[in-house]
């Protein structure tokens, strides 16, 4: 890359959607004056009789939560999407709508309302994967269901109610808009040259050695170089699969280390429980041969400047295509040099 574009604007393009972003590196010097966030509570006890995700407590939609030991799942009490909703569609000039159906479902990492995923066993994050697997297959598998994303929101900043450690699923009948970006590029690459473009991808970035932050035999995490968010990750794995229920018993267990690992050096960054939107993209499960996807899972953490600034979406943002201030080499390096145990177990 030239040297300039360290600290000049540039724009980068995202293979996977085709979209450009619009790196301004020289902005970090500007002042903040703006808007700041309240630090995420990180003392928070191992059972709360007011959770209502904590095992044995009742839910806002008046289920009782078994006393789970384990990772556990249920149909969301307030669904986005509803299983039984008929097919309709309306047409009038210019104005288009149809009906979605789908089903919702909430993903409790673990009984303990204190531990996030940085701060579980790398064993207890095994079993939330292998949660993730079922219900992908199980979900993925009911007539009408074509698309199965699985998801977390971490931290109030981004919107989470609760901050006992857990995750979502929503299943449904149409591809949501940002896979079908994908899918066309993805196929692209493929019959093009016979490779995933992110297997073609992998090879590159580890050659490069710039932007990879993890790696084990399995998987290697890194900031994609055309990255959005200011610390946005991504964890690949390096043999091509379609999905999550296809990997084999060592993947899986290096799938959690790397998880755990990759989540620890956000902590790490700002000490506080980092939040963040991380997403698992995969194929879909509407019956096709889907030979040219490769399944990832990404990370969009707001956080910028500090435990309590964030990066806004907004202006330029909304009205024209996204934009970063730090280079993505720059959040990698930030990010490499952070130590590998968690910062509460730090002197």
């Amino acid at each position: 890359m030239p040297t300039n574009f360290n600290d000049s604007p540039h724009r980068r393009l995202n293979i996977l959607t085709g979209e450009w972003i619009l790196v301004s590196p020289h902005r970090t010097k500007r002042p903040w004056q703006g808007k700041t966030e309240k630090s995420t509570v990180t003392d928070l006890p191992a059972y709360d009789p007011s959770c209502y995700l904590c095992p044995t407590n009742g839910r806002m939609g008046g289920g009782i939560n078994p006393d789970y030991q384990k990772p556990f799942s249920f149909i969301n009490d307030f669904s986005a999407l509803l299983p039984d909703v008929k097919e309709e569609s309306y047409e009038n000039g210019l104005l288009y709508a149809e009906s979605e159906s789908g089903i919702c479902k909430v993903v409790c990492f673990s009984p303990d309302h204190s531990k996030t995923l940085p701060l579980m066993n790398v064993s207890d994050i095994v079993d939330v994967i292998s949660l993730w697997q079922k219900e992908y297959m199980e979900l993925g598998s009911k007539e009408g269901i074509n698309h199965v994303q699985i998801f977390e929101n971490k931290g109030s900043i981004m919107g989470c109610s609760n901050p006992h450690p857990h995750g979502q699923i929503w299943a449904q009948n149409k591809i949501p808009q940002e896979v079908h970006k994908k899918i066309g590029n993805l196929k692209a690459h493929w019959e093009k040259h016979g490779r995933s473009i992110l297997e073609d991808y992998i090879e590159q970035e580890l050659k490069l050695d710039e932007r990879i932050l993890l790696e084990n035999e399995h998987f290697v995490a890194l900031i994609p170089y055309w990255a959005v968010w200011p610390y946005e990750t991504m964890i690949l794995p390096k043999r091509k699969i379609a999905n999550i229920a296809l990997l084999t018993e060592d993947e899986k267990q290096a799938y959690a280390e790397i998880l755990k690992q990759l989540t620890v050096k956000y902590d790490n960054i700002f000490n506080t429980s980092f939040p963040y939107s991380a997403g698992i993209h995969q194929a879909p499960t509407d019956g096709q041969e889907h030979p040219e996807w490769h399944f990832h899972m990404s990370f969009y953490p707001p956080l910028l400047r500090s435990a309590t600034v964030k990066k806004f979406m907004v202006g330029y943002e909304m009205f024209a295509n996204p934009q970063r201030d730090i280079t993505a080499e720059q959040a990698a390096e930030t990010m490499k040099s952070l130590s590998d145990l968690h910062y509460s177990l730090l002197d």
